[in-house]
């Protein structure tokens, strides 16, 4: 007896085409995304578009916004993939409405509206707030390294800088002399395309030449802040201003014999990544709340240290959302005395943890560091202690869902700016992920 299977032709018409929409299940993170998007003010993205005529008619802001949104809350980052996807993905052609943009339009959306895609982070982030997903009792900060898109085999040292410096200037006065000697020797037709040869050096030296400069202006730079001189003699100095004995090791803004520079992105720093060896990348931080693990602040740096990022991190808090947050909780690389000290007046209650010296909780001098001694004694107490406890399992989380969820382990553009405002759109993609996951429970 033959089986009695359900109704199975694939060749069948439909005598009314029905809805897309229909074809996903209710509450799926597409109709999210969707009803998200259109309760926000797009008004900076229709502002580009305005004197545009009808010769040149774009796709409309709105169905980018969620189509791009929507690639980076589920992993798909590629241009080329999300033009991919609009074809083969039903929750894609949903939001695409049967519009069919080239890889090419949505890297240049992207690419030419970075700004204004990072600041929906912040209209929804107040959306959050108002879903009751944001409290802003307690918050914890936390940074992660992300890879750099940048070949890690177009970067060199200040030594290699230095030498290659010599090297490309005495073989473009080779050239220079050789081609001196052909012209007087009369020979029109040398078997070295010596022009070029020397444009292709010159071109090279140059570049090597920019980066030694910005290497050695950032070395100036950080040898001001701790204090050194132009005209210090090599002599360290103490608070009175005398020389103290001793050397330093190297000349006033002489940068390490291995400090790196990338040629394909000048703003990334090469940082030391998880699991060992390092990375031409930059330092992206978050301060999460605690109710529902929703990104409240989302900031970048390409300084590998975090001791600075603290302050900036609650003013992007406070300028979001309006108001201060009434804890914030940091592990021990965002301590020192200038900042406790910074945030010592301020609203929030600030718990950093200090680190340790072998097993022997780290000592200060009480004139020089009273803000480290007052919150070392906060951290003896049992209520410190609790609040300190919370830290990890507020902050980490999110930094783990966009690397190993969403798979955003390097960025698609360079510049500073640029990867700061990727970090936001992807920041922003979580926090909707994040914000349809709690509303469905």
């Amino acid at each position: 007896m033959a089986a009695n299977y359900l109704p199975y032709e694939p060749g069948q018409m439909l005598l009314l085409p029905g809805a897309i929409q229909d074809w996903l299940p209710e509450g799926h993170l597409a109709h999210f995304i969707s009803d998200t998007v259109d309760t926000l003010d797009l008004g900076a993205f229709h502002a580009r578009y305005e004197k545009d005529g009808p010769r040149n008619q774009p796709f409309h802001p709105a169905m980018m916004v969620k189509v791009l949104v929507y690639g980076y809350a589920t992993g798909v980052f590629s241009s080329r993939k999300i033009a991919r996807k609009l074809h083969e993905d039903v929750a894609f052609r949903m939001l695409g409405a049967g519009n069919f943009p080239a890889h090419r339009t949505i890297r240049d959306f992207r690419a030419n509206h970075l700004r204004e895609l990072s600041e929906l982070f912040v209209q929804v982030v107040r959306l959050a707030r108002e879903m009751g997903l944001v409290k802003l009792g307690t918050i914890a900060v936390d940074g992660t390294k992300v890879k750099a898109n940048a070949s890690r085999h177009k970067a060199m040292s200040y030594a290699r800088m230095v030498q290659s410096e010599r090297e490309l200037t005495a073989q473009i006065d080779a050239l220079m002399a050789r081609a001196k000697a052909a012209d007087e020797a009369e020979r029109n037709e040398p078997e070295v395309d010596i022009p070029a040869e020397i444009a292709r050096r010159e071109t090279r030296l140059a570049a090597i030449r920019a980066a030694r400069e910005r290497l050695e202006q950032r070395q100036r730079e950080a040898d001001v802040a701790r204090g050194r001189h132009p005209d210090d003699e090599n002599k360290p100095r103490g608070k009175d201003g005398r020389p103290k004995g001793g050397r330093y090791l190297r000349d006033f803004g002489v940068p390490k014999a291995s400090a790196q520079e990338n040629f394909t992105d000048p703003d990334s720093r090469i940082m030391k990544r998880a699991g060992g060896g390092f990375d031409a990348g930059y330092n992206a931080q978050t301060a999460v709340d605690e109710t529902a693990h929703i990104i409240v602040a989302a900031e970048l740096t390409n300084s590998s240290s975090d001791a600075a990022q603290l302050p900036r991190l609650l003013r992007a808090v406070r300028e979001t959302l309006q108001a201060p947050p009434g804890q914030v909780l940091a592990d021990t690389g965002y301590h020192g005395e200038q900042v406790l000290a910074e945030l010592a007046t301020g609203p929030t209650e600030v718990v950093v943890a200090l680190g340790r010296e072998s097993k022997e909780q780290l000592r200060f001098d009480a004139q020089r560091s009273p803000h480290l001694v007052a919150m070392a004694a906060k951290l003896q107490t049992e209520r410190g202690k609790a609040a300190y406890r919370r830290r990890k399992w507020i902050a980490e989380p999110p930094n783990g869902w966009i690397k190993h969820v969403l798979g955003f382990r390097q960025f698609s553009v360079r510049g500073l700016e640029r990867v700061t405002a990727e970090w936001k759109l992807v920041c922003l993609a979580l926090n909707l992920r994040r914000m349809a996951t709690m509303r469905a429970v």
